[in-house]
């Protein structure tokens, strides 16, 4: 009788094992570094055709399901207490303050550009990031490249992370003509 429950045991575990794989696949189960997992059931989500529910900050944006999207090839100062403001800070010599006031700027002119505006997500080779957001380029519907714009307008450094550099050629030409000619965050 114990053999039956450890068969029965394992084709169960095989079955669950199995389904949870497909479901990954199908239902696009998010995964993080601390084992937790979360299946988004009900309406699946087109990334050619989503609403933007609010701008976090310049770079970083949530979507009608909730996802948050960091803008791939882009960085834009912080405007939060973090870590990263911190380091920013020592390693430009800038006040902490000045940086977090470019980053309500950057956030303002993200937030004008693609906030409640419907938009097209493209990916590159890495969908996810290490904190589990989508790595996406955007695009409004009128064909505006929204990391470009970003960057062409002066409010972006650039953040080139291999292998996500389909655009990193243009990045670097719009950053140093927005350098150049002291637009945005450059005056």
């Amino acid at each position: 009788m114990k053999k039956i429950s450890v068969v029965t045991g394992l084709i169960l575990l095989l079955l669950v094992t199995g389904i949870l794989f497909a479901a990954e696949e199908e239902f696009k189960i998010h995964t993080s570094g601390d084992g937790k997992f979360s299946i988004p059931f009900g309406k699946s989500y087109s990334y050619t055709n989503i609403y933007i529910r609010r701008v976090i900050d310049g770079d970083t944006i949530q979507l009608e399901n909730g996802e948050r999207v960091r803008l791939i090839g882009i960085d834009t100062p912080e405007m939060h207490e973090s870590n990263k403001l911190y380091r920013d800070s020592q390693k430009s010599g800038e006040d902490v303050r000045a940086i977090k006031e470019l980053g309500e700027r950057a956030y303002q002119f993200t937030r004008n550009l693609i906030e409640g505006k419907r938009v097209s997500l493209e990916f590159d080779v890495e969908k996810y990031d290490r904190y589990n957001r989508l790595l996406a380029y955007v695009f409004l519907k009128d064909g505006t490249f929204v990391n470009a714009e970003i960057v062409r307008q002066g409010y972006a450094s650039l953040l080139t992370i291999p292998p996500n550099v389909r655009y990193a050629d243009l990045f670097a030409k719009f950053y140093r003509e927005a350098r150049e000619n002291k637009r945005g965050l450059w005056k």
